[in-house]
C-alpha cells in the first residue's frame, strides 16, 4: 500500500534525537532549529519527559473520558500556575486544529452569533471551521467554504473598527495568531491585539487567542498575547503542549459556562497524552526556560542582525523569521545537505525558526557560524558561474 502524497520529503529519515539534535540512519548529525514545526519544546526526548510517559504506559494508556482521570486535572493544575490562568477551564482535545475547531464552536454557542472575523495570511487547521477562517484558498475545500468567515487586514486597526461598527452584533468571535507562523513570522502590534480585546468585549465577542504555534512559552511569556497587556476569552493550544505527543486544548475564561455535550472527545486528555503534557510544564518551570526562550532568542536576532544580506529579520523569543534575497533562494537547502541544520520557512522566501525552548549558546553560534559560511559558499558560487 502506497502512502497518500502529502508533502514533498526531503530524502532524510530521522532515526534517533536528543535536546536540539537529530541523526539520520546513516549517523549524520544535525542541529534542528526547526523543533519539528515548533512541536519540540523542552529539547528531544528529555529524560523527564521519557519517564512520566514510561510510568504512566506501565500503569494505564488509556480509558475513555466518561470515568475520572486525576491525571487530567494534575496537568490543569499545573498548567493555571505556569501560564498564570489558574480561574481558567481546560477542554483537551488532540491537535491544533482540533482546538481552534472547539474554540470556534464553544464562541457561536456563547454567543448565539454565526460570524467570524479572521486575518489575512491565518493559519488555524486544516480540518471543517479552522481551515475555512485559514487565508490559503488552496487548501479550502467547496464543503468548507463559508459566508460567516470574514478575512480583515492583519495589523490594520481602522478595518477592525468598521468591521465592528457594521457587525458587531453579528460577530460571535476573533481569531488571531499573535504571531503568525505559516504567515511569515508576522508580529501583532500591542495596539492592536489591545482593539480586539476592547472592541470584543464592547460588543460581547470572544477574543480567540490562537496559541498553537506562537504559545507555551515560545515568546519568552507563556503565551505571545501576553506580551499587549491583553487576556483573552479562548486560547488554544498544541504543538509545544506535548513536546511530540499529540496533545491539543483550548483554556476557557471563568465566564463561558460549559455544558454537558456541548464539547467531547474520544482520545483528548487521555492518560498517556496528560502524561507527556505534564512533564513538558514540570520542566519549563524548573529548568526556566521561558527565560532561555527570551535570552537565547534576543542573542539570536542580534547575531542575524550582524548578517548584512539577511531582510526584514523579526520574531520574539524563539520564533524568528528573516526573509532572503532573490540571490540566496537556496540557502536552506545549503544548510540542510552541506551543513546539517534543519530550518523552517514561509512561502516564498522567509527563513523560520522553530528551535527547542532549551537551545544553547553553542547551538546558537553553530547556527550563526553555518549561515554566514552558507551565505558565502553561494555568493561565492553565483560569481563563479556568472559570465565573464
Amino acid at each position: 500500500m502506497k502512502l497518500f502524497d502529502v508533502y514533498p520529503l526531503n530524502d532524510i529519515t530521522i532515526s534517533r534525537a536528543e535536546g536540539s539534535y537529530v541523526w539520520d540512519d546513516a549517523g549524520n548529525r544535525y542541529l534542528d532549529m526547526y523543533g519539528g514545526h515548533a512541536v519540540i519544546s523542552i529539547g528531544h526526548t528529555h529524560p523527564h519527559w521519557v519517564a512520566r510517559i514510561e510510568e504512566q504506559l506501565h500503569r494505564i494508556a488509556f480509558y475513555s473520558n466518561s470515568v475520572k482521570i486525576p491525571v487530567q486535572q494534575a496537568l490543569a493544575d499545573k498548567l493555571g500556575e505556569v501560564s498564570g490562568r489558574t480561574a481558567y477551564q481546560l477542554f483537551l482535545c488532540n491537535s491544533g486544529a482540533e482546538a481552534n475547531e472547539n474554540a470556534l464552536k464553544l464562541a457561536s454557542f456563547h454567543t448565539g452569533r454565526r460570524k467570524v472575523v479572521a486575518f489575512s495570511k491565518a493559519f488555524h487547521g486544516r480540518t471543517s471551521l479552522a481551515v475555512a477562517a485559514t487565508d490559503n484558498p488552496a487548501i479550502v475545500a467547496p464543503v468548507n467554504e463559508t459566508e460567516n468567515i470574514v478575512f480583515l487586514p492583519y495589523n490594520d486597526e481602522d478595518a477592525l473598527h468598521e468591521w465592528f461598527r457594521s457587525h458587531g452584533t453579528d460577530t460571535a468571535a476573533v481569531i488571531i495568531e499573535s504571531i503568525q507562523g505559516v504567515g511569515g513570522i508576522t508580529v501583532a502590534t500591542d495596539s492592536f491585539l489591545q482593539a480586539i480585546r476592547s472592541l470584543c468585549t464592547e460588543h460581547g465577542a470572544v477574543f480567540i487567542a490562537d496559541e498553537v504555534q506562537c504559545g507555551y512559552g515560545r515568546t519568552g511569556r507563556f503565551f505571545a498575547a501576553d506580551w499587549a497587556g491583553v487576556a483573552a476569552d479562548i486560547y488554544t493550544m498544541a504543538k509545544g503542549m506535548g513536546n511530540g505527543f499529540p496533545i491539543g486544548g483550548i483554556l476557557i475564561a471563568p465566564h463561558m459556562a460549559p455544558k454537558h455535550g456541548m464539547l467531547g472527545t474520544t482520545f483528548g486528555g487521555n492518560h498517556l497524552a496528560c502524561a507527556a503534557a505534564l512533564a513538558v510544564l514540570e520542566v519549563i518551570e524548573k529548568e526556566e526556560l521561558m527565560q532561555n526562550a527570551a535570552t537565547k532568542g534576543k542573542a539570536l536576532m542580534e547575531g542575524l542582525a550582524t548578517i548584512p544580506q539577511l531582510e526584514g529579520i523579526r520574531g520574539k523569543g524563539l520564533m524568528i523569521g528573516f526573509d532572503l534575497p532573490a540571490s540566496l533562494k537556496a540557502l536552506r537547502a545549503h544548510l540542510l545537505h552541506h551543513e546539517h541544520i534543519f530550518t523552517g520557512e514561509a512561502k516564498p522566501n522567509v527563513v523560520r525558526l522553530l528551535p527547542a525552548l532549551s537551545l544553547g549558546a553553542q547551538e546558537t553560534d553553530t547556527f550563526l557560524a553555518a549561515l554566514r559560511k552558507g551565505i558565502a559558499a553561494l555568493e561565492a558560487a553565483a560569481t563563479t558561474s556568472s559570465p565573464a
